[in-house]
């Protein structure tokens, strides 16, 4: 315990936001005269007393191993008290109106659901940089308290819990006549959170949620240079808009007090399928990247940030034209609107897959992600691979393509299906993270390179010079 090696005062595993920095300098205790022989005199007198030392409770404390298979079992417990809850709930109802409400407790829950699962993989992409020896948080231009992947998953098992309590607790006050009680749990549920991220005090990740919120305010107002993570979060957002659009949907529900009724599953209500809010909902993260192609061609003159401006522009035509089937007649959508939608999706689907191979990952990048700095079982199994350069194109391709379909407001009632294929975007965003990251920390290190390689020269040619005039 006390032979170890000290352990960086900067080390981001030991500190906390709000946290000082704490440094034990065992050197300097060791050097005093008689302080192990009294320490050990100390123990031994505790011992003849009867009393527990520091060590003998540290002997006693359960293995680390086992503490997590009893939060494993713990959690397994708990989930299945919530499926035997849920499922007894929905057993209670009647059949005519089962579907309907499931779909409503869907439609309440899964945003939160799927940026769940959108923090636990964030979680994974961390883990695999710190093995690879991506210094992600130099690419981010992090502070040294950033999170680390440990603290990612904490959160993210936080939520995994909270969420679905909260659903199990809407569902089961819903079926026995609670109607008042069960509204509540959503709307609690989403002040927590808004609480959470917006609270002022140096608490919960501060400087954390502070760069979240900073960068959620630089992409919606982009009036300042777009920093790598500006348009990196700008781009998740883009995968996240199922999310975006059901939040806008709930909250107007809450707003308007139709929580646990059926009154907004009417075409013409406020918050029902003919809202305009919708694809105007879906289109905002587009737009947000769009400005910041603009703001950078402004700022450095590269035409490439207007053929990514156009990128995103090809995704307006898919979203508005889909909300059309509502506001036509059946024949005019099936005859003139319906076949430029489909035009409109395949241009849009192309043009993201290209972008996605050629730009944003730069196969000839492909080689450090997966290399970890010490021999691992996903090294073997993943750097260097064909198979892996396959399997990401095609499933990119895939789901570029699948990913329309959510695009599409006319199909927002398949929820099933609809959430499915927002969870695989979510998955292809996760695999996407990978090789964009890789592909920016690739041109810093050249970036790196040149200059240096440029300051050796300039160097040489000096000593050149001094050697000449000293000759002359």
């Amino acid at each position: 315990m006390f032979g170890g090696p000290v352990v960086p005062a900067n080390s981001p595993h030991l500190r906390k936001s709000g946290s000082r920095a704490v440094v034990f300098d065992f050197d300097e205790y060791e050097g005093e005269d008689g302080a192990d022989e009294s320490l050990l005199h100390s123990g031994e007198a505790n011992d003849s007393r009867g009393g527990t030392t520091p060590m003998g409770a540290t002997a006693m404390m359960p293995s680390p191993i086992l503490l997590w298979r009893f939060k494993v079992l713990l959690f397994l417990i708990w989930v299945c008290i919530c499926c035997k809850i849920g499922w007894d709930s929905v057993m209670r109802m009647s059949a005519d109106k089962r579907d309907l409400f499931i779909y409503e407790a869907f439609l309440y829950f899964n945003p939160l659901l799927l940026a769940t699962l959108m923090v636990w993989l964030w979680g994974i992409n961390l883990w695999f940089f710190a093995q690879g020896g991506v210094n992600y948080s130099k690419i981010f231009d992090l502070d040294q308290n950033h999170l680390t992947h440990t603290e990612i998953w904490k959160c993210a098992m936080w939520m995994t819990v909270i969420v679905p309590t909260s659903m199990t607790a809407y569902i089961y006050l819903y079926s026995r006549g609670e109607v008042a009680y069960a509204a509540s749990q959503p709307v609690l549920l989403y002040a927590a959170i808004v609480m959470v991220l917006i609270f002022p005090f140096d608490i919960f990740y501060f400087s954390s949620r502070y760069f979240f919120l900073r960068t959620l305010w630089r992409i919606v107002f982009p009036l300042q240079a777009i920093s790598f993570a500006d348009f990196f979060l700008a781009d998740i957002l883009t995968s996240m808009v199922k999310v975006f659009s059901d939040l806008e949907r709930s909250v107007c529900r809450m707003v308007h007090r139709q929580v646990a009724t059926i009154a907004w599953l009417e075409a013409d209500s406020i918050c029902g399928s003919h809202s305009v809010a919708i694809p105007l909902v879906l289109v905002l993260p587009y737009l947000f990247r769009l400005n910041q192609c603009l703001r950078q061609y402004k700022d450095t003159g590269e035409k490439t940030a207007l053929l990514n401006a156009l990128k995103y522009s090809t995704a307006v035509p898919v979203i508005f034209l889909s909300a059309l089937k509502y506001h036509v007649l059946p024949e005019q959508w099936t005859n003139i609107y319906r076949p430029l939608w489909l035009l409109s999706s395949v241009v849009n689907s192309s043009y993201s897959f290209y972008w996605d191979v050629t730009r944003d990952w730069d196969l000839s990048g492909f080689t450090r992600i997966f290399k970890f700095s010490k021999p691992h079982m996903f090294s073997y199994m993943l750097h260097g691979r064909r198979w892996v350069y396959i399997w990401v194109i095609a499933s990119n391709l895939v789901l570029r393509c699948t990913w329309t379909y959510k695009l599409s407001a006319h199909l927002r009632h398949n929820y099933l299906t609809v959430f499915t294929i927002a969870a695989l975007e979510i998955f292809r965003r996760f695999q996407w993270i990978f090789f964009r990251v890789e592909n920016e920390w690739n041109k810093m290190n050249n970036k790196s390179h040149m200059q240096l390689s440029m300051s050796e020269m300039s160097n040489g040619e000096e000593k050149l010079l001094h050697s000449m005039n000293h000759n002359v």
